[in-house]
């Protein structure tokens, strides 16, 4: 993948990131002087879910569609084979940062976090993996 190829990648993932961001945003004169409810909402950290209202998203029951097995089963396999464990794994999501953790679907947070840890860990390259994607896209007829 030439560098003008991943600039434009780039920025079409960077302008995908914009279109989930969080545009509702009130700014801070001084940090010293917020309300009680600014305080609870700021000491909330992403990952700690648990008490907090439900979001306006009714439940629906679905089945697990192909991908989101085979993303279980690759990260099941990398953690028998040593190369991360359940509780790296959700550190790395928590460390997504809420944009990325709330636009993603949930498998699609656990194969982002995947990759990037393969490649933190030096297991894989950036160029393997944009080959490998490139090479599946390929063969599934993939034009995105």
């Amino acid at each position: 993948m030439s560098t003008t190829t991943r600039d434009v990648r780039f920025d079409e993932i960077a302008r995908g990131i914009a279109e989930i961001n969080p545009v509702e945003h009130t700014p801070m004169d001084s940090p010293y002087e917020i309300s009680n409810a600014r305080y609870e909402a700021l000491r909330s950290v992403l990952h700690d879910v648990g008490g907090q209202p439900a979001l306006p998203e009714p439940y629906k029951e679905k089945g697990e569609e192909a991908w989101e097995m085979n993303t279980y089963l690759t990260c099941e396999c990398l953690g028998w084979r040593g190369a991360w464990n359940a509780e790296m794994r959700r550190r790395a999501e928590n460390d997504l940062g809420a944009t990325l953790y709330f636009g993603l679907p949930y498998y699609a947070r656990w194969i982002t976090v995947a990759a990037k840890t393969l490649i933190d860990k030096g297991l894989i390259t950036p160029d393997e993996l944009a080959a490998k994607i490139d090479e599946v896209r390929a063969r599934l007829g993939d034009k995105s």
